[in-house]
């Protein structure tokens, strides 16, 4: 009996190294040591510029000569003929390192209480320790913008890299802007009650009213001289009417993006972004004309309205591209975001170019956050943040992530999902 116990007990202290060991996230790369070199690949500069047969170098995480016709000395090679050298993709409008499990309330951390949380920072609340980041990070997305949910202004969202021992480090642009989360014109019917129909909201007008109170008090304390008595919630908006922070409104009906737009600019908010737009290709000129970019939300996902074409989704990207109105991408859910390349890739195969595809999930998205000074891009004098890859990056089928560097610090690939699949390949293949 007794050597039955220490046998379980051995047993169970084998099981529990055995989980930590299985459940560790890879650990941050160290600062890069040596320059690299990455010849005979297709480069794709992410604005639109392809070099067959390219040579990409970089030192101390700076991109110091792209071409095809570079001295190799000193630098550590890399061979990338017949594969593809990407910027890293960005993910605008998220909530990873916030939301772990969907379904497990205690493991998420993405919202607070209350209609006005303009105070609250998201940054402070990012877990650098999240299993689920290595997975996208796995798939070619380096950058993410974390941002907060709840309420009708949500709070401030912050810019991250995805390698980190901690969200201080992780940082790349802080409190780069606030969320505004528009009311609906319109109840549409839920799976549960489908047959209930499309009803206008009763609460819409009071909603409206309620966020202009808000900007209106926010603007008049940002332009008071001085203040005895600091409120914190309008402090947190002062940098809207000072173009230093965006104003992110997320918004998907036409009339209703007009509204949200002009009441934004009513009251002097410089910077503004429509999030979701899933109607947003209705206005093109408007936005156009406004020069207001669109963060496009969702999409695989179905038609909102009966009437609507059912590939309508796919095809509201090429729709706003076409009528020069500059589109990100972006998706609801933390879980799904690391398909956003293949998002792209389905843009493609309803008709946008595959650059301007590319250009969507890196430079256009970079520019729409503020980081394209660093980001973004292929280009010398940036940070090398990029991947190489087997196959299409956009396309699901036959991208396959082999490298991929973040300032140059060159990542560790290993995720959850790869370790799963490897476990039980073993157990099955034969």
């Amino acid at each position: 009996m007794k050597v039955l116990k220490k046998i379980i007990l051995l047993n169970i202290i084998l099981g529990m190294i055995s989980g930590l060991t299985y459940g560790q996230v890879p650990t941050p790369a160290k600062p890069q040591s040596k320059p690299i070199l990455i010849k005979g690949g297709t480069l794709h500069d992410g604005k639109g510029l392809v070099i067959e047969n390219s040579i990409i170098a970089f030192k101390e995480g700076e991109i110091t000569a792209i071409g095809n016709d570079i001295s190799t000395e000193e630098y550590q090679v890399i061979d990338a003929t017949g594969k593809h050298i990407y910027p890293g993709a960005i993910l605008p409008t998220s909530q990873l390192g916030l939301i772990e499990i969907d379904a497990v309330s205690a493991s998420n951390d993405d919202r607070e209480t209350g209609y006005v949380n303009t105070e609250v920072r998201s940054i402070v609340a990012y877990n650098t320790d999240s299993h689920v980041i290595p997975t996208v990070r796995a798939n070619g997305i380096l950058i993410e913008q974390v941002m907060p949910s709840g309420g009708v202004f949500s709070g401030r969202s912050s810019i991250v890299q995805l390698d980190a021992w901690n969200w201080e480090e992780a940082i790349i642009k802080e409190n780069d802007g606030q969320h505004l989360h528009w009311p609906s014109k319109y109840r549409h019917p839920s799976w549960m009650n489908p047959d209930k129909g499309v009803k206008p909201n009763k609460y819409y007008g009071e909603r409206v009213k309620f966020i202009r109170q808000v900007l209106m008090d926010g603007l008049a304390y940002a332009e008071a001289e001085k203040h005895e008595t600091p409120n914190f919630p309008l402090e947190a908006i002062k940098n809207l009417f000072t173009g230093d922070e965006t104003l992110f409104i997320h918004v998907n009906d036409a009339k209703s993006i007009i509204e949200a737009i002009q009441l934004s600019q009513e009251f002097k908010v410089k910077n503004i972004v429509i999030v979701g737009g899933n109607d947003a290709w209705i206005i093109a000129d408007f936005l156009k004309n406004h020069d207001i970019p669109v963060l496009l939300s969702d999409v695989h996902s179905l038609p909102s309205l009966e009437h609507d074409d059912v590939d309508l989704p796919f095809k509201r990207a090429k729709l706003l591209n076409d009528a020069g109105v500059k589109v990100g991408l972006t998706h609801s859910s933390a879980s799904n975001s690391r398909n956003l390349p293949f998002y792209a890739g389905t843009c493609v195969a309803y008709g946008l170019n595959k650059e301007d595809a590319l250009r969507m999930i890196t430079y256009n998205t970079a520019e729409i956050l503020g980081i394209e000074a660093n980001y973004g891009s292929l280009e010398v004098g940036k940070s090398a943040t990029l991947i190489i890859t087997k196959g299409d990056f956009l396309d699901m089928r036959s991208s396959i992530i082999e490298h991929a560097f973040i300032d140059g610090r060159q990542i560790d690939l290993n995720n959850k999902h790869e370790m799963l699949y490897k476990k039980f390949k073993g157990k099955y293949e034969n």
